[in-house]
């Protein structure tokens, strides 16, 4: 980390202005900046991006991985929720990601999980309690009480919801919100309880209503959720309201783009160039009280040297005076990753998944390209030998989800929109509680997509035929220890063969592994049965 200037056209963000300038950098902090002569063929300089909400473990990277692959796109910080490794190995996880991550030149800012379990109505490996979020929020490494999912909790008081709430407010740290769809009185009691963000809207007047009751909206465009087009209109009125986030990001996305990609977007439909960079780089800041530099003296050289301000090509990153990442490549070096993980189930049997069939009309899951909704619909199934199978002609097919923390018969239920005409697919990232979870056309296929998963201890699987293919992830069976670039070239290969199988959805497997997420309406599959998400509770899969 040495004493270094550089020379460029300045994006005073706060300011809302831009000049020529040489920063002067010495000790990983900015020290000195002085306007120079006008020169418009200098590149920009501004402050890194910075993913306001973020689950590392959805990239099926470790932490010090993640790093690697988001520098090059100008990503400097990340504020990142790690409920997904909680729920599988609990404390143990959410310190195993902490201590990763300071193996690299990255800032992650890492939440105490308030949900852990999500819900009581599926198996979790692990439970973070109330003692443990005390533990947690006392530490500088977590910044902020992680997304509050349980809003009829938060709306009604529950003792045990509030408790954790005070903590933050006791620690001086944001609580971050996750209420999608409500509006409202409801959304009023929600916000009043104190939660100061939301990145689940997925309307623009949900949006507008809840920044009215004073939260924050990180507008998220992820690998599953895209909400950003539904949302940007409201940085026009509401700039200083607004974050962009990703919350999930598969691999081979990440090696293509992050927040920059919704800095360019945003800038192309004609928003305000500075409104929209506060939005990246200088709100998350302010909103979670990150040590991460604003381009002012005195603070860490956190930031990045860009071509121009409409495509952001990103030629330089440095975090703490350190060139991380340059011409589109990572400078952040390869570490030797330890693997922790909690799974406990052995080799299931094709008769496992049979389900005897009490009439041909079911309750039907339709999964949504590019949303976590999934509303209830009706659909008929096939009946063979007194057995409830999928019916391709239809494309609703079998749905699974497998409890891997102990021996259990798998759950069963039916679901549209996958697109599969033959074969089946599997992971065991199935938020939040990460059991196994599979769709297919027959009940072999099925079987064997879950086997291959098993014998792997966590991972991604497609089976069609004779034909296979897994990406194992055995770290907490959600994460790869390995070099994050050589995942993104196996996810994007196991990918195309599930999409190649007639998935008609943009990303068959992070679609997948929301499927078993209770916290999101209407219909979902847990370990324990089908689930309605709307009246919080089990439902059965046929209907009379």
């Amino acid at each position: 980390m040495g004493n270094f200037h550089v020379l460029g056209q300045l994006v005073d963000i706060s300011n809302r202005e831009i000049f020529s300038a040489k920063i002067s950098v010495e000790k990983g902090k900015i020290v000195s900046i002085l306007k120079v002569v006008e020169d418009k063929t200098l590149p920009f300089l501004l402050p890194g991006f910075i993913d306001a909400h973020v689950h590392i473990e959805s990239s099926m990277l470790v932490p010090s991985e993640f790093a690697r692959l988001a520098v090059p796109h100008g990503t400097v910080a990340t504020v990142s929720d790690p409920h997904e490794i909680a729920n599988v190995c609990g404390m143990e996880g959410i310190n195993y990601m902490i201590d990763n991550g300071k193996q690299v030149p990255f800032k992650f800012y890492f939440g105490a999980p308030s949900c852990v379990p999500a819900t009581t109505f599926e198996t979790a490996g692990a439970e973070i309690s109330v003692r443990d979020i005390h533990d947690l929020l006392e530490r500088k490494e977590i910044s902020y009480l992680a997304e509050m999912m349980n809003w009829p909790g938060t709306v009604h008081r529950d003792p045990f919801v509030m408790g954790k709430i005070a903590l933050a407010k006791k620690y001086g740290k944001p609580v971050d919100g996750h209420a999608p769809g409500l509006r409202g009185e409801i959304a009023a009691q929600y916000a009043s309880a104190g939660i100061t963000t939301d990145h689940e809207c997925f309307t623009l007047e949900e949006a507008l209503d809840k920044v009215k009751l004073g939260m924050k909206i990180s507008i998220r465009e992820g690998s599953a959720a895209k909400n950003f087009d539904a949302l940007i209109d409201i940085i026009d009125d509401y700039p200083e309201m607004v974050m962009f986030c990703s919350d999930d990001k598969h691999p081979d996305n990440l090696a293509i783009s992050h927040i920059n990609e919704l800095v360019v977007r945003a800038v192309a439909k004609g928003k305000n160039v500075f409104d929209v960079l506060k939005a990246a780089c200088i709100t998350p800041v302010q909103h979670y009280s990150m040590d991460v530099g604003q381009m002012q003296i005195g603070d860490p050289a956190d930031f990045i040297v860009v071509k121009d301000l409409r495509d952001f090509k990103v030629l330089q990153t440095y975090i703490d005076g350190k060139l991380v990442a340059e011409d589109g490549k990572t400078l952040i070096q390869r570490n030797q990753n330890s693997i922790i993980n909690n799974f406990n189930t052995g080799i299931k049997k094709i008769a496992d998944f049979q389900l005897l069939a009490k009439g041909n009309k079911v309750r039907v899951i339709s999964a949504l390209d590019g949303q976590l909704i999934t509303p209830e619909i009706q659909g008929e199934i096939l009946i063979e030998n007194g057995l409830a199978e999928s019916n391709p002609q239809s494309d609703i097919l079998k749905l699974t989800v497998v409890n891997r923390y102990q021996e259990a018969m798998p759950a069963i239920a039916f679901i549209k929109n996958f697109g599969l005409k033959s074969g089946a697919i599997a992971s065991s990232v199935g938020h939040d509680s990460h059991n196994i979870i599979a769709v297919g056309i027959d009940d072999a296929s099925i079987c064997r997509a879950v086997n291959l998963l098993i014998q792997e201890k966590g991972g991604i699987s497609v089976v069609n035929g004779t034909e296979e293919m897994v990406l194992a992830l055995p770290v907490g069976g959600i994460m790869s220890p390995n070099d994050g670039y050589e995942v993104a070239k196996a996810y994007t290969n196991i990918d195309k063969m599930a999409k190649d199988m007639c998935s008609s959805l943009k990303s068959p497997f992070m679609t997948l592994s929301f499927m078993a997420l209770l916290v999101i309406p209407d219909l979902k599959l847990s370990d324990k049965g089908l689930f309605d998400g709307q009246r919080f509770e089990f439902v059965e899969v046929f209907l009379d």
